[in-house]
């Protein structure tokens, strides 16, 4: 057993039954749905498909992050027990989660100085993250300190690849990451923007893509020109979908189909509430290790 808890968010988009095998902790983000509040906890509260449905039937849904306050109390729970802790954030390019659980790290650090308490920001969203998260895991689960660790995440997380299509527009329309206009044009033609996280762990649009199939298989084409050793890649694949497990099917297969040394299957989750009440349903992502993102 190791002498440290590893940690992340809610927003890595995996399962409560994953976690828990993988000993891995998790702090929840939350949203409010209609005026309601609720924690990101992974569809234990609310069904990843009753979620969707209420936001493709038009529910009004925010995010809000995990506060101050309340990353001190989680991480203090773990340093009362005599637990170091390493805890992976959400993108400080998507959030201002990092900054909240350094501040918190920052003030217990004084209360707790023989503890060690690492905030790592990840540069990394939803299932990426979780991807970056499971090796971390790995790595634990052979032997790796939180020090290996925390070095490791710092000197690699940047080769950790996002690369998403949306099928339907609606919710970056309502958040302003496509102006109406273009959302209009795009709906009218079919067009899907592709896009991926920087390295500065923004959200960034690089392709609009004549129909729905096009974007998927561009998923498949962009996994081919970025993953670690081309198609000989030996790493893992993560997917993630919004209410349109086909799409994600259907990329994953054609995965499976180019990368014959895949370290098992490629993993299917749906990306949670706090990145879907962004993206809406009809989005599909693709995660895995590739060269290093520079841009």
């Amino acid at each position: 057993m190791s002498n440290f808890v590893l940690s992340c968010c809610s927003v890595v988009d995996l399962t409560p039954e994953y976690m828990k095998e993988r000993n891995i902790s998790y702090a929840c983000f939350h949203y409010t749905m209609d005026g309601v509040d609720h924690f990101d906890d992974m569809g234990l509260s609310m069904s990843h498909a009753d979620f969707y449905k209420a936001v493709g039937g038009g529910a009004d849904v925010h995010t809000s992050q995990v506060n101050v306050e309340e990353y001190t109390r989680y991480f203090e729970g773990f340093l009362k027990d005599g637990m170091d802790v390493l805890h992976l954030t959400l993108s400080s390019g998507l959030s201002g989660s990092y900054n909240s659980a350094r501040i918190a790290a920052e003030m217990l650090q004084e209360q707790y100085p023989d503890r060690k308490l690492y905030v790592v920001d990840s540069l990394a969203a939803s299932s990426g993250g979780g991807l970056l998260v499971d090796t971390l895991a790995d790595m634990r689960d052979d032997g790796a300190d939180i020090d290996t660790l925390r070095d490791w995440a710092e000197a690699h997380k940047l080769e950790m690849h996002h690369w998403f299509t949306a099928s339907d527009l609606t919710q970056f329309i309502k958040g302003g990451r496509v102006t109406k206009a273009a959302g209009w044009f795009g709906t009218v033609l079919k067009i899907c923007p592709v896009l991926n996280v920087d390295n500065l762990g923004r959200l960034i649009p690089r392709f609009k893509i004549r129909g729905v199939q096009n974007s998927l298989k561009e998923l498949v084409n962009q996994m081919i020109e970025h993953a670690q050793n081309g198609t000989d890649y030996n790493g893992k694949c993560f997917i993630c979908n919004s209410a349109c497990e086909d799409n994600a099917r259907f990329v994953a297969d054609e995965i499976e189909k180019r990368f014959p040394h895949l370290n098992g299957k490629v993993q299917i989750y749906s990306i949670g509430t706090t990145i879907g009440c962004h993206t809406g349903p009809g989005t599909t992502a693709v995660f895995f290790w590739g060269d290093k993102r520079v841009n």
